[in-house]
Order: structure tokens, then C-alpha cells, then sequence
């Protein structure tokens, strides 16, 4: 204290030690505080009237007193103890309330207040409560992975720098864990930094994990008490990659197995639903006893037919566990009889025959130039229009890009055969005569006329189809003439000759001409005969009309005669 209250030093600590003695003072009040806050402390007592001073104390745990604040009623100075722990850190109102800045663990302590006049001591306990919330628990030292059916250490839940201690729960998909023999061991344990006097907690989990646990979330939480009571906080999720061994094996086909065919590379794809799974296997090919050590996956090249078989795979270490299956290499083959290009006569027959193997029922199709037929062809006696390139073509429609084709390329050849026919004209003056020609290679057709008259059109030839075609020429012959159809190919000559007469033609001309004229002549008569008439009818007209004015006149004077006696006699 300063020297002003020295005189008084003696009497007072008498009081504050009788005071102590005598008087139990207020009841118990307590003040909660959080870690790092201000500490508020109020003094509860009235301020008496011949108050001389106020002070503050706390308490050792074995009783003793340690004053660190004091104030004058009269001089209104305020003067704090040499207290280390305390120092820069207290703050006394003129209520006489105590405030601690920066509140720590050591702070819990019981606190009086007391309020001294010349003749008596007051006193007001306090106690105070800090509290330090933990960090958020986290799941530390997790295991890589966990095998199932072993009990075995999953990780460490920490939380630290709490006040008071905090108590660790684990859950298992949200649901508590507790301890179970063989099962779940929780292994708890706290630890104080003995200058911040604040604990960490850690609890281990050991777990027996199933395959149940596959993807099942584990967390952890800290309850701990603050100034408002209890509270909660979880740590974030970890889920853990769950060893099993392998329970069964199968076996895969790339390509799918329907769709395997000659000269395709199969790939055999063994897997075990074991995690991790199983990174070598025997793989068993047909008729070989013996399996072959491989990665997960074997291919064969190139396959043929004869590697249509069963196929099996197996655990290194467990041969009995297991896998086989069935694989079909489809094969295709076509033989066409004859093919290529095959030159016949016209009458010949031809046995034409496209014979199909394959691994299962296979659709056929012929086509000839580019058109699908509706059968196999059969030629018992060749025709031109027989000629053509017929393709015969099959597949396997569950086999994609499986299918063959083979052609044949026909030709019908044939000697040069001529048929001549003769057309009037309906005038009479021109006939038309027609060289129907047949025969391949296509042949050339030539004219010639003996005798008098004259071509009166070009030759005019149609187009040549399925071995056959036509020339044709238009006459009027003036005479009897002969025409002579000559056709020609790389096999033969062929001649054919035509007579065509002029008479008939002629007095039918004759006859129309006259016919012509009679008709031209009886149409000149009638009409000179009908002029005739009408004249006549004409000027009979003219003179009837002469009379019929003449006796209207007659009539017009006597009725202006009758009119003028009428006015006389009036």
C-alpha cells in the first residue's frame, strides 16, 4: 500500500484476520468465463457510508490470502499488489468490480471482495469457472486399408487445447460404437501442456471390419462444457478402403462370344470380386491340361475354327475356385460352280451350283447384274437374256462382317439368225421392210438393193438387247427390186433376201387418183346446180312484193275519202 494508509496497516489487517474469523460473510457466487475473455467480477456488497477503503484477494489452495487490488474511498486511487500472474492484467471500478483481462486456467480461483470501515469487514466470495473449447476433432494415423475379419487399429481421434478435459465418441454410419471384446477396443487417453494447462485428447479405435464396412463412413466427437453448458462438435467423415479375399471367379470374351469369327483375336479376361482383386491367374485352354500363368487377361490371335472349345481361368493360389466358358469361332465358306467367266452356246444347258459350310445356318442370296433373283438360277437351255454376272452371296446375320461371295460372269454366244419382214404403208406409196437379227457378238447388219428405185429414209436400227435387234429401211420401189439383210459376227456370214413388187402398188395409186378426181367434180356440179336454184327463188320474190304495196295504196284513199264525208255532213 502507499504510505497514506500505513499508520493504519496494523489495525487494518487485525480487522481483515477478525473479520475473516468472525464473519462467514456472503454465500457462494460464481463467474464463467471463456478462455482468453475478460473476467467480470462484481463486488455484491453495499458500499457503506463511512467506507475507508475496498480491496481485493484470492485465495492459495491451502487458505492463505494474496491481496492484488486496492482503492480508497477518500483519495480515489487505485493501487495493485506485485502479483506476477496478475500484472497489467486487473482493472478495479470505483463499484469495486474486479475485472482479469485474458482469462486463463489459472484464474480458477475463489476471489473476495472486501469493503473495510474503521470498525468493521465486509466480505464477498467468488469463484471462477474458465472454459476452453477444443478444436475440432479430426481422424488422424488412419489405416491405408482394412482387412475384413481382423481386428485392427482404424486411426486416432485427436482434439485439442480444451478446458476442462472433453470426452471422445466414435460412430459407424452415424450410429455409437462401444467397446466389444474382439470387436471394437476404444482406447482413451489425455494429456496437459503444463504451461497453458490445457488438455489434448486422443482415442484410438481398433475395429473388426466385415464386408458390411465397404463405403460406410466412420467420424468421431468431442463433448466438452463451456460457460453456456454442454456442447458437440464432429469431425468431418473417412471412409476406408476394405481388403477382402476373393470368393469367386469369372471369366469374360472380348469380343462378345456370338460375335467371334475366323481370324479374330479373342481376349480372355479373367477377375476375382476379391479386393484389391487378383492380379494373376491360369488361364486353361481346350484340350490342354496344363494352365498357363498370366495377368488378368490372355489373348489369342488369329483364331480358326478348331479353337471352338471351352475355356477356363483360376486363382494361382486356389486352383479349385474356378471359371469356364464356351466359345464358338463361326467360320463361313462359300464354293460357287462354275465361276469366273464361263462362254457357252445359245441351246446349251449350264447346272450352276453354290454350295455354303458354316458354323450355324447361313442366309444365301443371288443376284444377277446388281438385281436380286428370287432362286438359284438353272439353265437347261441357254438364252442371250441368260447372259449376265451373277454373284452368290451368304452371311451369318448374327456375325457381323462375317459373309462371303463368289460370281459368274456368263456369256451366251450365238451364230447370226435372220428373219425379214415386210409393212405397206396404208397411202400405198412406201413399204417398210424390217431385218430382225439375233446372234452374239452383236451383228453387223448390212443392205443391198437390186434393181430400180430409191431409199427414201436412212437405215434405222433399234438397240441391241439380250442378243437381238432390228434394222429397218422404207422404199417405194418402181419396179420389182430385191433386198438383201446381210448379218455378221465373229462365228458366221448369214444372208437372207427379200422380192418387194411395183404393180400393185401402182394401180392402187391409179385408183385413188381417179376416185379423187369423180369426187371433185360431182362437188363442182352440185354447187352450180344450188347457185341456179337460189337465183330463181330470188327474182320470184321481187315480184310478188310489187303487188302487195300496190293494193295497199287502194286502201289508204278510200279511208281519207270515208273521213272527208264525215265532216260534211257534221
Amino acid at each position: 500500500m502507499a504510505s497514506e494508509a500505513a499508520p493504519s496497516c496494523r489495525l487494518v489487517f487485525c480487522l481483515l484476520i477478525s473479520a475473516a474469523v468472525l464473519r462467514p460473510g456472503l454465500g457462494w457466487y460464481t463467474v464463467n468465463s471463456a478462455y482468453g475473455d475478460t473476467i467480470i467480477m462484481p463486488c455484491r456488497l453495499d458500499v457503506p457510508q463511512n467506507l475507508m477503503f475496498g480491496k481485493w484477494k484470492y485465495e492459495k489452495p491451502d487458505g492463505t490470502p494474496v491481496f492484488i487490488a486496492f482503492r480508497s474511498s477518500t483519495k480515489k486511487s487505485v493501487q495493485y499488489d506485485d502479483v506476477p500472474e496478475y500484472k497489467d492484467r486487473l482493472n478495479l471500478s470505483e463499484n469495486y468490480t474486479l475485472s482479469i483481462s485474458n482469462a486463463r486456467i489459472s484464474d480458477e480461483k475463489r476471489f473476495v471482495c472486501m469493503l473495510v470501515t474503521e470498525d468493521d469487514v465486509f466480505e464477498a466470495p467468488t469463484v471462477v469457472k474458465v472454459f476452453k473449447q477444443p478444436s475440432k476433432p479430426e481422424i488422424v494415423s488412419k489405416a491405408p486399408f482394412l482387412e475384413t475379419e481382423q481386428l485392427q487399429k482404424l486411426g486416432d481421434c485427436i482434439s485439442r487445447d480444451s478446458y476442462p478435459e472433453g470426452n471422445i465418441t466414435w460412430y459407424r454410419n452415424g450410429k455409437v460404437l462401444q467397446p466389444l471384446e474382439g470387436a471394437v477396443v476404444i482406447i482413451f487417453k489425455k494429456q496437459m501442456d503444463p504451461v497453458t494447462q490445457l488438455y489434448t485428447m486422443t482415442s484410438s479405435l481398433e475395429y473388426k471390419t466385415t464386408k458390411a464396412d465397404i463405403q460406410t463412413p466412420f467420424t468421431c466427437s468431442i463433448t466438452y462444457y463451456g460457460p453456456s453448458g454442454q456442447k458437440t462438435v464432429h469431425s468431418e467423415q473417412a471412409v476406408f478402403d476394405i481388403y477382402y479375399p476373393t470368393e469367386q471367379v469369372t471369366i469374360q470374351v472380348l469380343p462378345p462370344k456370338n460375335a467371334i469369327k475366323e481370324g479374330d483375336n479373342i481376349t480372355l479376361k479373367c477377375l476375382g470380386n476379391g479386393n484389391p482383386p487378383p492380379e494373376e491367374f491360369f488361364f486353361y485352354l481346350p484340350g490342354q491340361p496344363e494352365g498357363i500363368r498370366s495377368s488378368n487377361t490372355y489373348t489369342l490371335p488369329d483364331v480358326r475354327r478348331n479353337a471352338t472349345g471351352d475355356y477356363k481361368c483360376s486363382l494361382i493360389d486356389k486352383k479349385s475356385m474356378i471359371a469356364s466358358t464356351a466359345i464358338t469361332v463361326h467360320y463361313l465358306d462359300l464354293s460357287l460352280n462354275p465361276s469366273g467367266e464361263v462362254t457357252k452356246q445359245i441351246g446349251d444347258s449350264l447346272p450352276v451350283s453354290c454350295t455354303i459350310s458354316a458354323s450355324r445356318n447361313a442366309t444365301v442370296v443371288w443376284m444377277k447384274d446388281n438385281i436380286k433373283l428370287r432362286s438359284s438360277p438353272s439353265f437347261s437351255s441357254l438364252q442371250y437374256q441368260d447372259a449376265g454376272n451373277y454373284v452368290c452371296e451368304t452371311a451369318l446375320q448374327e456375325v457381323e462382317g462375317l459373309k462371303k461371295r463368289e460370281s459368274l460372269t456368263l456369256i451366251v454366244e450365238g451364230k447370226p439368225q435372220i428373219k425379214m419382214t415386210k409393212k405397206t404403208d396404208p397411202s400405198g406409196l412406201s413399204k417398210t421392210i424390217i431385218c430382225h437379227v439375233e446372234g452374239f457378238p452383236k451383228p453387223a447388219i448390212q443392205w443391198t438393193i437390186t434393181g430400180s428405185g430409191s431409199v427414201i429414209n436412212q437405215t434405222e436400227e433399234s438397240p441391241y438387247i439380250n442378243g437381238r435387234y432390228y434394222s429397218k429401211i422404207i422404199i417405194s420401189p418402181e419396179e420389182n427390186v430385191t433386198l438383201t439383210c446381210a448379218a455378221e459376227n465373229q462365228l458366221e456370214r448369214t444372208v437372207n433376201s427379200l422380192n418387194v413388187s411395183a404393180n400393185e402398188n401402182r394401180e392402187k395409186v391409179n385408183d385413188q387418183a381417179k376416185l379423187i378426181v369423180g369426187i371433185v367434180v360431182g362437188l363442182l356440179l352440185a354447187a352450180l346446180v344450188a347457185g341456179v336454184v337460189y337465183w330463181l327463188y330470188m327474182k320470184k320474190s321481187k315480184t310478188a312484193s310489187k303487188h302487195v304495196n300496190k293494193d295497199l295504196g287502194n286502201m289508204e284513199e278510200n279511208k281519207k275519202l270515208e273521213e272527208n264525208n264525215h265532216k260534211t255532213e257534221a
